[in-house]
């Protein structure tokens, strides 16, 4: 299914989420959703920045910062982001204003935000995995992983990171340990990619061999794999289960990820006239945002994005009154970075055993 038969079928609002940025002297570009998938947040190559509501087109901030940009980054609300830049990373407000440099993150290739921790994850080329608390900036660890990291994601349902390495290796990282929590050996070849479901439940990773996989969590068995057509760069799961596979200039969308007696579908293929260097899956919405050389495109994919949001946890129709408050109950909500562990029930149990010696 191809782009111009899904806007056809669509009402007028859903078609108008199709667009395309042109920006081809300033890619490759990488962008991130805010997590309630109001924002968008781009970065190029060159130095251009852009914060802005994709939904009515309504532009935060945009500015060039002058040097090259390798990652891009929401913090816990929408008037804050991080930019990995040449040398550092950099910490600007909704209007553009530099807020904070953080020395300790040097030369850095992915960002990510664990938003329940209130920690700033990156990895560098120098081969170190940090993570930061950016409420009370404070530098929680860092830990050489002894491979490049090609691609960096966390576990929603723990807070491990995901770090994929050129050896053909995956590994879990916490703050905890200065050494990987798994290792495991996924491929043959280079692991391009990885990325996490929802649920936690389940990982897919891409090698340079042309090759996907999927992975069952609870027991580090391979659920599925399938072969692709071109080398996959990315590989990104939705609120929903579909897998976007990017490579070269074309994105495929599968469904059937958790299927190991259909395999992986085709469901949605598009292709650009640039080299795609990121994508991502925008919340609640229908909508995969790939970044290329040429700029930005958004393309609708029936059926990838979570129908029913929860207003506590995510609201899209936030006013400044409920950013005020949800800003402050993130805070006191805020989990620990020692609670981050393989398991998340150990936590639980260790509470048990607690409580009933006690009263013994």
């Amino acid at each position: 299914m191809g782009q111009d038969e899904i806007v056809k079928a669509v009402d007028i609002t859903n078609a108008s989420k199709h667009f395309e940025l042109k920006l081809e002297k300033l890619g490759p570009y990488k962008l991130n959703y805010f997590r309630n998938g109001r924002y968008l947040l781009l970065g190029g190559r060159r130095g251009h920045v852009a914060a802005f509501d994709w939904v009515t087109k309504d532009l935060l901030c945009e500015f060039n910062v002058r040097e090259s940009i390798h990652a891009v980054q929401w913090l816990h609300m929408p008037s804050m982001f991080a930019v990995g830049q040449k040398e550092w990373v950099h910490i600007y407000d909704r209007d553009g204003v530099e807020l904070n440099v953080i020395k300790t993150m040097y030369r850095i290739t992915h960002l990510d935000f664990l938003e329940y921790h209130f920690l700033l994850a990156s990895a560098s080329d120098k081969g170190y995995v940090s993570w930061k608390d950016i409420s009370i900036g404070k530098d929680i660890a860092s830990f050489p992983t002894k491979n490049k990291t090609t691609d960096l994601t966390h576990n929603p349902q723990n807070g491990l990171l995901f770090c994929s390495h050129p050896n053909g290796t995956m590994s879990m990282w916490s703050p905890n340990n200065n050494r990987p929590v798994v290792s495991m050996l996924c491929h043959g070849a280079s692991v391009s990619s990885v990325t996490v479901t929802r649920c936690g439940n389940y990982f897919a990773t891409s090698c340079v061999d042309n090759k996907v996989k999927i992975w069952d969590l609870r027991n580090y068995k391979c659920l599925l794999e399938h072969k692709t057509t071109y080398v996959p760069s990315k590989v990104r799961f939705s609120q929903l289960g579909l897998l976007a596979v990017t490579g070269g200039s074309t994105v495929t969308v599968y469904k059937n990820a958790f299927r190991p007696d259909k395999g992986l579908t085709p469901y949605v293929r598009h292709h650009v006239d640039h080299l795609i260097d990121d994508a991502g899956f925008c919340g609640y919405e229908d909508i995969l945002g790939v970044g290329h050389q040429g700029g930005f495109t958004s393309l609708l994919v029936p059926g990838s994005g979570e129908p029913n949001f929860d207003s506590l946890e995510a609201n899209p129709f936030m006013t400044k009154a409920q950013k005020r408050e949800m800003e402050v109950k993130m805070l006191m909500d805020k989990v620990s970075y020692k609670m981050i562990c393989l398991d998340p029930n150990e936590l639980a149990k260790t509470n048990r055993e607690q409580s009933t010696s006690s009263k013994k």
